[in-house]
């Protein structure tokens, strides 16, 4: 990746050269080639909210918006109300005591934190434990830091958790850092007390970092909500929890998330981000703390909306015969491609011939080749829509 400039040749720091493909950025292109030939596609391939931020949140940005105190530099680690209102809402939904003046991080959404607790705590050579399938940016961070990755399969077999039996001694030895992720994207899976109880004991015996993304923390199905890997009793030793408001109240463009846990990760990650930021606009931290700190019916109608959608996707899924688990959590459902096809091949297809956008399991990481993610973010008439198309291909 090199370029020229007058005379000059410019060589990119070897960081950007190791940098992993933005998966994404694939999905979309060929998404937009299909939509440019006047097709109309319905596009379940990516995680973006489709509803709109709750009119109360948006009047109280509109109103933020005109004080002339935001007009000037926030504090650089953020406004002291905004931390506190994200540890009351953990209060109020976990019952988990946060500090909010060392125990609160603000952060540009929960994708910049995820990679930057990479850079605050990797050096060259550490490992990293990272879920497969996961989340992909979190091979940013890690790549950014110039440490190496040791995967942990998540298998059907294994309700999509990591086994930490079958960690080495020799890799648990150099790991410093560990990302989960539940409910999980992609898989939809949920974790139990129990599962975090064992993790935060395996933290303790290898001195790993604990690096909980809880960003669908809100949405659980079948009445049962979603644990919080900070409910369990050690967890603020060894590790945060990363939370966003992008899906719990529809507020992914503004970019407004958290870390929580951990005092020592926290002022790190403060440290880090006063090199790189000087924090999120004022209106946006007044508007974001009332989501947090308001009336929360919003979240109760939108995970009951996305468990409909659930409901409407399966139905149609068993007419066709495509079978595959319901998710416990999360928007995001984890199917199984059908036979004699890889995850690409199968996403391939289902774009070409039936108009449908699908993310290809292989894109989340080894152990993801063989599914496909599907998004509820779209209307149940829509969800149905695309199966109807996929099942006159006759696949299942």
């Amino acid at each position: 990746m090199e370029t020229q400039i007058g005379k000059h040749l410019i060589q990119p720091a070897d960081r950007m050269n190791g940098l992993p493909t933005q998966f994404f950025a694939k999905l979309v292109a060929k998404a937009n080639a299909q939509t440019a030939k006047g097709r109309d596609v319905i596009n379940l391939g990516q995680g973006n909210p489709d509803q709109p931020t709750p009119p109360h949140i948006v009047a109280k940005l509109q109103e933020a918006a005109a004080n002339p105190l935001y007009h000037k530099y926030p504090p650089f680690s953020g406004y002291p109300f905004l931390k506190e209102a994200v540890a009351k809402r953990y209060k109020e939904d976990y019952g988990v005591d946060v500090d909010p003046t060392t125990e609160v991080a603000i952060l540009f959404g929960g994708k910049t934190g995820l990679v930057e607790i990479s850079q605050c705590l990797l050096n060259p050579g550490d490992v990293c434990l990272v879920p497969d399938p996961g989340y992909p940016d979190y091979w940013s961070g890690v790549a950014l830091a110039g440490a190496e990755m040791v995967f942990m399969p998540l298998t059907e077999q294994n309700d999509y958790l990591p086994d930490y039996a079958a960690i080495s001694p020799e890799q648990a030895e150099r790991a410093k850092l560990m990302f989960m992720n539940y409910p999980n994207n992609p898989t939809g899976a949920v974790a139990n007390a129990e599962f975090y109880a064992q993790t935060v004991k395996y933290a303790e015996e290898h001195g790993i970092v604990v690096a909980s993304d809880f960003a669908y923390g809100a949405i659980g199905f079948d009445g049962k909500k979603p644990v919080s890997f900070l409910q369990t009793p050690g967890a603020k030793e060894v590790g945060v929890e990363f939370y966003t408001l992008s899906k719990t109240y529809n507020m992914a463009g503004w970019r407004v998330g958290f870390a929580i846990g951990n005092a020592q990760i926290v002022k790190l990650i403060n440290m880090i981000q006063d090199h790189y930021y000087c924090s999120l606009f004022g209106g946006i931290q007044e508007a974001a703390a009332l989501a947090l700190t308001g009336p929360q019916d919003c979240v109760a109608e939108l995970r009951s909306m996305y468990e409909s959608r659930r409901e409407a996707l399966f139905s149609a899924l068993d007419r066709i015969g495509w079978k595959a688990a319901r998710p416990g959590g999360s928007f995001f459902c984890w199917l199984p491609v059908a036979e004699g096809y890889t995850s690409e091949t199968f996403a391939d297809l289902l774009l070409q011939e039936a108009d449908v956008v699908v993310a290809p399991g292989v894109g989340f990481g080894t152990h993801g080749e063989g599914f496909v993610r599907l998004g509820l973010l779209t209307n149940e008439a829509r969800l149905q829509e695309a199966v109807e198309r996929i099942g006159k291909l006759n696949l299942f």
